[in-house]
């Protein structure tokens, strides 16, 4: 059964890479070294459980690297091929532990919503796209303040749900799906639900690894035909990325990161308040404007 969920993905990872390269090769988009270190950091504490996407638009928001309403998707572009790394790695290390129906429902239901959500966020008007990524920096400052207190689920033994959770837990992945083209990212919620419901913690990374992986890809896909994401930003999270989830994962495994994480939560903070006063400021003109 996981190799129903390992041949798709390697096989959309390389028809991924064939047209992020193909896009930048056409458009001269040379990756920005900048980018290129913020993805090798992002993804090698992603991998080790800090989480890539809040650091990455706290950073890309702080040093005005990408319009705000570009902001999501480029990033979810450029952390897509590091997440299918991931995703290898978690499938093949206890995705065969997992219960494959609440597994591959997962990741179907994800995907689906990320593609849904594609439409979306390209009709959403620019402030309600600040708006909901500052939004979406609160609540993950608040994850990592309550992982460093020790404040979140611990979780059980199980492998699998009953019948009527599971079903629950599908539909609440289509959701997690849309909410990743506003940067918002699965993992948290993904692992605060099933360790609720007493799923065992390691397990979850498989599920969100892989609902990760395949949405982006999906998603990113559809970013990069129309145009809507940098790619110069994109192409060097990518390049900086990859290898850092192999160093992590094969080499570093595990290390003292609770210091990162308050440092995350100031950073993610103030990212937040800005990117919510320009939320506001946008709303207040879209207002005036209409109002003449």
């Amino acid at each position: 059964m996981l190799t129903a969920l390992l041949i798709p993905l390697a096989l959309a990872a390389i028809f991924f890479a064939v047209m992020l390269a193909r896009a930048a090769l056409a458009r001269r988009a040379t990756p920005r070294f900048e980018a290129i270190a913020l993805g090798a950091i992002t993804n090698f504490f992603d991998t080790l459980g800090v989480g890539s996407l809040a650091p990455t638009m706290a950073w890309l928001k702080f040093r005005r690297l990408v319009p705000d309403r570009l902001i999501p998707r480029t990033m979810l572009a450029g952390h897509t091929l590091p997440a299918v790394a991931q995703a290898g790695i978690f499938l093949v290390l206890l995705g065969v532990l997992v219960e494959p129906v609440l597994l591959i429902g997962c990741v179907l239901a994800t995907l689906m919503g990320g593609l849904l959500g594609v439409s979306v966020v390209i009709r959403t008007k620019v402030w309600v796209v600040q708006l909901i990524v500052g939004l979406a920096l609160i609540l993950a400052a608040i994850m990592y303040a309550l992982t460093n207190l020790h404040l979140m689920p611990g979780g059980g033994t199980a492998t699998g749900l009953p019948l009527p959770l599971m079903a629950l837990v599908i539909a609440a992945n289509f959701l997690f799906g849309v909410l990743l083209n506003f940067g918002i990212g699965n993992y948290a919620p993904t692992l605060i639900m099933l360790s609720l419901l007493g799923m065992d913690p390691r397990l979850c990374f498989p599920i969100m690894a892989a609902g990760s992986a395949f949405t982006a890809m999906g998603a990113s896909l559809r970013y990069i035909s129309i145009g809507e994401i940098d790619l110069r930003i994109a192409t060097g999270i990518t390049l900086g990325g990859i290898p850092a989830v192999l160093v992590a994962a094969f080499i570093v495994k595990s290390m003292s990161l609770e210091v990162l994480r308050w440092l995350v939560v100031c950073v993610v903070l103030y990212a937040a308040l800005v990117m919510l006063k320009e939320a506001v400021t946008g709303r207040r003109s879209t207002t005036a404007t209409a109002a003449v």
